[in-house]
């Protein structure tokens, strides 16, 4: 059993950067991929991106690459997610999932989910 808690989102400017963090419960975390997703009011869930258990292999979806680093600290049990020319479409509720299988853009390959964290970026 893992339990993940986001944190680090809010209110930023377009331009600007926001890191999430997503805090693991358990020794075994870095046994684990581990996977951000986000979900706009009225749309599906959508992957964001993906790091191996190792954190030598990353994913992203195309909107975001560029933009966005994924990256482990295996020793804290901690995934971060580092927002960087943030735009008003990236508006969403993020979340933090992890899976015992490889990285996946899938969301039902993932086991566990965190609550979320909301990430509003004005114009």
């Amino acid at each position: 059993q893992v339990q993940l808690v986001e944190s680090g989102g809010g209110l930023v400017q377009a331009g600007g950067s926001l890191r999430l963090s997503c805090a693991a419960s358990g020794r075994t975390f870095s046994s684990y991929a581990m996977g951000w997703f986000r979900q706009a009011p009225g749309k599906e869930r959508e992957f964001v991106a993906a790091i191996s258990w190792s954190g030598g292999n990353t994913y992203y979806t195309d909107s975001v690459k560029g933009r966005f680093t994924i990256s482990r600290d295996n020793a804290k049990n901690t995934v971060y997610l580092q927002m960087n020319s943030l735009k008003p479409e990236d508006t969403a509720v993020y979340y933090c999932a992890a899976s015992h299988r490889a990285p996946s853009n899938w969301y039902v390959e993932y086991d566990y989910w965190g609550q979320g964290t909301q990430v509003t970026v004005s114009s």
